[in-house]
C-alpha cells in the first residue's frame, strides 16, 4: 500500500472507529487554500475536527506525533474557515486518531481534544 493509499485507507478505518463510539460524520477533506482537514464529526453538542495519521510503522514515533504546532496552526486556519463558513454555533474540538496498520497488526489510538485553539 503506498503512502496515498494508506491515508485514504486510515481516514476510512478511523470514520469507522468513531462511529463505533457514536460520532456523526458532518464532513471530510475540507480545504482551505492549501491546508486541509480530514474529518468533521458531531459529538454530542460538539463539532470535532479530526487529523488522521496513519503509518505503516511506529518505528520512527506515534503517527500522532507528526502534528506538530505548526500542523495544528494550519487545521485551527481550515476549521475556522468551515465554523465561519457554515454559521456554526458549536463548541469545537480538535482530536487525532493515530493509525499503525501493517501486514501483522492495526491499532487506532484515538486521542480526544489533542490540542487546542
Amino acid at each position: 500500500m503506498n503512502k496515498e493509499d494508506l491515508g485514504v485507507w486510515g481516514e476510512d478505518a478511523a470514520l469507522d472507529y468513531l462511529h463505533g463510539k457514536g460520532f456523526r460524520l458532518i464532513d471530510r477533506n475540507i480545504r482551505f487554500k492549501k491546508w486541509e482537514v480530514d474529518l468533521i464529526l458531531e459529538d454530542g453538542d460538539e463539532l470535532v475536527i479530526v487529523e488522521v495519521k496513519a503509518r505503516c510503522t511506529a518505528q520512527i514515533g506515534e503517527p500522532w506525533r507528526a502534528v506538530t504546532r505548526s500542523k495544528q496552526r494550519q487545521i485551527i486556519r481550515v476549521a475556522d474557515y468551515y465554523v465561519q463558513g457554515n454559521l456554526i454555533d458549536k463548541n469545537v474540538r480538535f482530536d487525532i486518531v493515530s493509525i499503525v496498520h501493517n501486514q501483522y497488526q492495526t491499532t487506532i489510538e484515538h486521542i480526544p481534544d489533542a490540542f487546542s485553539a
